[in-house]
């Protein structure tokens, strides 16, 4: 559904896209993440016709960007960071306003528009000024919009930025059934944890260049992350650790002092099959007295920060 071949873009001798190879399979959820200035809102732009490419090719729906445009805009919609709104509006007005705008008209136009504010639980605020909208409703009511036309492709440049947290929970509901509808979604974010729950695939770019893209367990596989392991004892810290550093499969082991107590971090590799309920049963058998034991969950920012190291074009 989308595909980049070599897309570059420049802007005077500074390189946004490098040479980005990117497929995107129909009714996808692909994440998008990467550091501020990375590459992500120039490639979103570039696919919803907004900005040309230096050279390589964009492909929407096998359309190709720069010269089937006309084509790609009836099945794509883009959500930016921020909307741009006329504020002197009702949120029904504005709705309507845009629905004309894509060709819709009559009973065909008044249905778009009471669908869309249905979906996006806008109903109640029908009749409220767009000016008085919160952040996270005026999300809401920029995602509306672009739904009107019921698009086939949504493209969302950080659609969570500077909402609360109530107000993520919503916009991330409303984009798993977008998904479940069908709908193929590219979605920048920098709140790794909630990509990891709602895409089905990532890719991760830096500096204008795709370093990563596949599903959230090949990354973290790449990563090498493993599993990080928190064992507290009761004394003899360093014994414990020494123990600990012979037994197979285990990477690292570090021994941390808070308040009396001796903590120890073990670090099971990504590409060991040691179970971690091992390390207590070692332990006990040699003599010492366990406090508690706790596992760390390994997720895509522990990933991302691992792959990445922060440059941008």
């Amino acid at each position: 559904m989308i595909q980049t071949i070599n897309l570059t873009r420049k802007y005077g001798e500074l390189i946004a896209l490098d040479n980005l190879n990117l497929e995107i399979a129909a009714g996808e959820c692909y994440g998008f993440i990467g550091p501020n200035g990375a590459g992500k809102t120039t490639t979103i732009k570039i696919l919803s016709t907004l900005l040309k490419p230096t050279w390589g090719e964009a492909r929407v729906g096998g359309k190709v960007i720069g010269y089937q445009n006309a084509e790609i805009r009836p099945i794509i919609g883009y959500v930016p960071d921020f909307m741009g709104s006329y504020d002197d509006m009702l949120v029904s007005e504005y709705l309507d306003f845009f629905a004309s705008c894509y060709g819709l008209s009559g009973s065909q136009r008044h249905r778009a528009v009471g669908d869309v504010l249905e979906l996006t639980e806008l109903n109640y605020k029908a009749n409220a000024e767009v000016a008085g909208l919160s952040r996270g409703m005026s999300q809401r009511l920029s995602i509306a919009r672009v739904l009107l036309h019921d698009p086939e492709v949504l493209f969302l440049d950080e659609p969570a930025s500077g909402l609360d947290p109530r107000a993520r929970i919503e916009i991330r509901a409303l984009l798993k059934e977008l998904h479940r509808m069908g709908k193929t979604i590219l979605i920048s974010s920098h709140i790794l944890h909630e990509l990891a729950e709602l895409c089905t695939s990532v890719g991760i770019i830096e500096q204008g260049k795709l370093l990563f893209s596949g599903s959230v367990e090949d990354i973290l596989s790449k990563a090498k992350v493993g599993q990080l392991v928190h064992i507290e004892v009761t004394e003899r810290a360093e014994d414990a650790a020494t123990l600990l550093r012979t037994v197979d499969g285990i990477s690292m082991v570090d021994v941390v002092e808070n308040n009396g107590v001796h903590r120890i971090d073990v670090t099971i590799s990504a590409e060991s099959n040691l179970d971690r309920s091992e390390l207590p049963n070692r332990l006990i058998a040699r003599g010492f007295r366990i406090l508690s034991m706790q596992g760390e969950q390994v997720n895509l920012e522990t990933a991302f920060m691992r792959l990445t190291k922060g440059l941008v074009g």
